[in-house]
């Protein structure tokens, strides 16, 4: 056996992936607390924080929709912002009476003709996790690299004194991580099935007492469901919910949404809410949910069951969404895979940044969530495309309306690498037809509002914590310049040349060089391919990685 597969195998794994499967039952005891992926090791990247820190010169994007403006100086003192100066026009010589001061000890970095973003935040960011063999190291490098300084688990599926730990390790600043806001599921580490209402919100108080910021839901009794959720808006926790099949029927956007709950990930749910002349959705006669060729293959068919774009009933339910200000988490990119498989697949980072464990992980296998490359065809990625017509124009409209859409990735499934699948997800949201300026939006100012955290990140202006993304290109000219691999282009001498990803990522004013990142990640998939003997094959391909075969084959 390839010992890379044993990963898979494990008892947490096979817990997470009945609770993924099976979302109205409860995890079994101790469910994703018994076992976690190897913990971040201590902070050796990034200098800072500054008594003062100023960054010259630069073009800002501040993240409220509004265009960009420079060249500014932005000053920092110690983890906030504390100016934001202007300080000359476009194709001027910049006027140094015009600039902030600067003070002996000061850090001065000159950024002349860079831009400034506010720090990306994924909504949708699992902590990797022991069934993919992703160690906290490599995937906190991969999301600071590509300038993700916040991140929220919904589902801390490593166990939530593990999220709690990193979160609190993290704002400390004694690990390399974005900052983290921890959603475990709901009933997560209980022993016993919830059968009585009382025992959902007895459960709720204890994740708040245990320092939870939010809920992830799958779905449940709808009694209990409700009481659940009212109790986590009472206990100020957040709560989010993938309304899987299993409990659609009875509880589905609508429902949720007018009990309190702050936001939905993915859609499901939502064309359920949708239907007309329907509750439940067309399966055929052989469906098995438990069957992942099945359960996505059938779920790129859904949309077109729903009530048309505009129509009344599609109106209604957008509006009343509106009118109960809910956060919609699309996740566009984790099932880009659905439509283009071979692309997927293909994404030219994998040999570089995909650790051996998560390429199995991807691979086809009856048994691992997200793998259900069994038979794949043609009219399965023509139904998706369909599926994701459909589907942007329900989430463009709703952000046109005034709706909040942030943005998360649900990296480390079906073919997305962290932080590869964060930038695929803007380029999706703009596929949707979100102007850049709003697609940044999302990104930055809409994720820090559904966390509630406005406040403190989000945007670029003075008061908030320091935050920052550093880039060389213009990403509203070419999100793929945000790729850790960058973006390819020819010069004109015919030279081809790479430009583009995140050149500094800076986290409550420390400045961490990305590149230098995104090179430890490399050094990481290097040494485990090495130890392994490994090399990435595509599925089925004739050959077995060196670590799969048999001693003297």
């Amino acid at each position: 056996m390839n010992p890379i597969s044993l990963w898979r195998r494990s008892p947490a794994v096979v817990a997470l992936a009945a609770l993924l499967l099976l979302p109205t039952l409860e995890p079994p005891a101790g469910a994703a607390e018994d076992e976690s992926i190897a913990p971040a090791p201590p902070r050796t990247a990034g200098e800072g924080p500054f008594a003062r820190l100023i960054l010259r010169g630069v073009t800002l994007i501040d993240g409220t929709g509004a265009p960009p403006r420079g060249p500014v100086d932005v000053v920092v003192e110690g983890n906030r912002i504390t100016q934001v100066k202007s300080v000359g026009v476009p194709g001027m010589a910049i006027d140094p009476e015009r600039r902030p001061e600067a003070r002996e000890g000061d850090r001065e970095m000159d950024l002349a003709g860079m831009y400034v973003l506010p720090g990306f935040v994924d909504m949708h960011g699992h902590i990797g996790g022991v069934e993919q063999g992703t160690p906290a190291e490599y995937v906190f490098k991969l999301w600071l690299g590509h300038g993700i300084t916040t991140i929220r688990d919904p589902a801390c599926g490593n166990g939530l004194d593990f999220c709690l730990e990193h979160r609190a390790r993290s704002l400390a600043n004694e690990i390399t991580a974005p900052r983290i806001y921890a959603y475990p599921v709901f009933g997560q580490g209980r022993d016993e099935p919830f059968t009585e209402p009382e025992q959902a919100r007895a459960w709720v108080r204890e994740i708040a007492a245990r320092g939870a910021d939010g809920i992830k839901f799958f779905g449940h009794r709808p009694d209990i469901m409700e009481a659940a959720i009212r109790e986590a808006a009472k206990e100020g926790l957040r709560t989010a919910c993938h309304h899987a099949q299993l409990a659609v029927t009875r509880v589905d956007v609508l429902d949720s949404a007018r009990w309190g709950l702050t936001s939905m990930e993915h859609w499901y749910g939502l064309p359920e809410a949708l239907f007309e002349d329907r509750v439940v959705q067309d399966y055929p006669v052989d469906y098995n949910y438990s069957d992942e060729q099945h359960r996505f293959g059938e779920a790129g068919r859904l949309w077109k069951q729903a009530a048309p774009p505009f129509s009344r009933r599609w109106n209604e339910v957008l509006d009343e969404l509106l009118e109960l200000d809910f956060t919609l988490d699309p996740t566009f990119t984790i099932y880009a895979a659905n439509r283009d498989l071979a692309r997927a697949r293909r994404d030219e980072w994998h040999e570089e940044y995909t650790l051996p464990s998560l390429w199995e992980f991807f691979s086809p296998d009856r048994d691992a969530h997200g793998s259900y490359w069994l038979e794949w065809t043609t009219a399965d990625e023509i139904a998706w495309r369909e599926n994701f017509r459909l589907w942007m124009a329900f989430v463009n409209e709703y952000k046109n309306r005034g709706g909040r859409v942030t943005t998360g990735s649900d990296s480390g499934y079906i073919y997305k690498t962290y932080g590869f699948g964060y930038v695929g997800e803007l380029e999706l949201l703009q596929e949707a037809g979100f102007h850049p300026l709003e697609v940044l939006r999302s990104a930055t100012l809409m994720g820090a509002e559904a966390l509630g955290a406005e406040s403190e990140i989000g945007s670029v202006e003075p008061g908030k914590l320091a935050d920052l993304v550093v880039v060389e290109e213009n990403p509203l000219a070419d999100f793929k310049t945000l790729y850790g691999t960058g973006a390819i282009r020819v010069t004109a001498d015919n030279e081809v040349v790479r430009v583009g990803g995140v050149r500094y990522t800076i986290k409550d004013g420390i400045v961490f060089d990305a590149r230098q990142l995104l090179a430890d990640v490399r050094d990481i998939v290097r040494r485990s391919k090495d130890e392994l003997g490994y090399e990435i094959r595509q599925p089925g391909v004739a050959g077995e990685p060196a670590a799969a075969r048999e001693p003297g084959s």
